[in-house]
């Protein structure tokens, strides 16, 4: 099914087919219609499914026909939980809305207020923003919601998992009542739902997209079993030894990030970390740096790593295993993008068994495992009682 198919006029396909776009996810199958129609829309949906183009796609379908917007004030928010997210789907709606006469902006925390004002005085038609600098710029009277149509809260669990639900509330009760709104989360959890009782309209769509979708399939993933002292000599070697080109590497906690970058520059591997203890603009350094391939290998928070969008990535690495599970299928959706195969590895070590178990089960099967000669394993990770079922 072509994209036209599905109720998009032709500055907008064209643009989008520019970019690569041919057939439409199975997200985008879904959601697409749904907004166009105007209803309510509450999503499950992971990375790598093209979830951004869901919502981007017809919200610009419904404005670029709406002679309201002319007036530059803003007619859709879409609200992202970290910096790199915010910039990402700000940069999405650019090249998807290159055909057409409207203006967007991302505004985020770790940058300066004053451009941001100035260019919201200028008019702004699509805001991307984090919930924070939003509040900020509100109380200042930078910005208005007056002419709001369209409500998008993307990756909602994420948003609540960092802490965000008193500024949600806040920003609800800035925004006109009469309003479309799309709540778009990894998991539909109880918290997330709790939120979108008082966000979305009692007749919402509600759809999801299966963990176990074709992104997830295309992706070879293998444990290796590790000491957790031995971990990042191990990284080293498979870094050398396997000769990675580059390399998406996962840890849990921003000081494992520095501690980690340090312990591979020892041993010759130059490495880069982003995270929230960075600046924003370098982390924008850092990211700009591993897209263009001039860095190889980029430590992250699974926060910190948000919005990071390569499609030719073809390896990320789980150094720490993530709690929840669902950020595994977060985490690895960041390869095998736009058909290609990936690779993801995880280095489990026997502390990691607890969070293995909950991964494997969502996955529904157990994830091959490896040991690599040299590595001896002294704490052994035992089975997932999967194998038993």
């Amino acid at each position: 099914m072509p994209f036209s198919k599905l109720g998009l006029s032709d500055p907008i396909v064209n643009a989008i087919s520019e970019l690569g776009y041919i057939q439409p996810t199975e997200i985008q199958k879904q959601a697409i219609p749904i907004i166009l129609s105007g209803k309510d829309l509450m999503a499950s949906a992971q990375t790598g499914t093209g979830k951004t183009a869901s919502f981007v796609l017809p919200l610009l379908e419904k404005m670029q026909s709406d002679d309201a917007v002319r007036n530059r004030s803003i007619h859709a928010l879409i609200l992202a939980p970290t910096r790199e997210l915010a910039a990402q789907v700000a940069s999405n709606i650019e090249q998807y809305a290159k055909y057409l006469n409207l203006s967007s902006l991302a505004i985020y925390g770790g940058t300066d207020l004053d451009p941001q004002k100035e260019r919201l005085a200028q008019g702004v038609n699509v805001l991307v923003a984090t919930p924070g600098r939003l509040l900020d710029l509100a109380y200042q009277r930078a910005l208005f919601f007056d002419d709001l149509k369209f409500f998008v809260i993307d990756e909602a669990d994420k948003m609540l998992d960092m802490g965000f639900i008193d500024d949600l509330y806040k920003i609800l009760d800035r925004l006109p009542h009469q309003r479309q709104n799309l709540l778009f989360s990894a998991t539909l959890t109880e918290d997330v739902r709790y939120l979108a009782a008082d966000t979305v309209s009692d007749d919402v769509v509600e759809i999801c997209v299966s963990p176990q979708n074709k992104t997830v399939a295309k992706i070879k993933q293998w444990l290796i079993t590790v000491d957790k002292d031995t971990k990042s000599a191990l990284l080293s070697h498979l870094i050398n030894e396997q000769h990675w080109d580059q390399a998406l590497i996962f840890v849990e906690k921003k000081h494992s990030a520095a501690k980690l970058v340090e312990q591979l520059g020892k041993r010759g591997i130059i490495a880069d970390a982003i995270h929230s203890g960075r600046s924003q603009s370098m982390r924008d350094q850092v990211l700009s740096n591993f897209k263009s391939g001039k860095l190889k290998f980029l430590i992250a928070t699974g926060i910190a790593a948000r919005g990071v969008d390569i499609d030719s990535l073809s390896r990320v690495v789980n150094y720490d295993l993530p709690y929840p599970s669902e950020e595994y299928i977060h985490r690895i959706g960041r390869t095998g993008r736009a058909g290609a195969e990936g690779e993801a590895i995880s280095l489990v070590s026997k502390d990691d068994f607890k969070n293995l178990c909950a991964i494997e089960s969502l996955l529904g099967h157990l994830i091959e495992r490896q040991e690599i000669e040299g590595f001896p394993v002294r704490k052994v990770v035992p089975i997932s009682i999967l194998n038993y079922r």
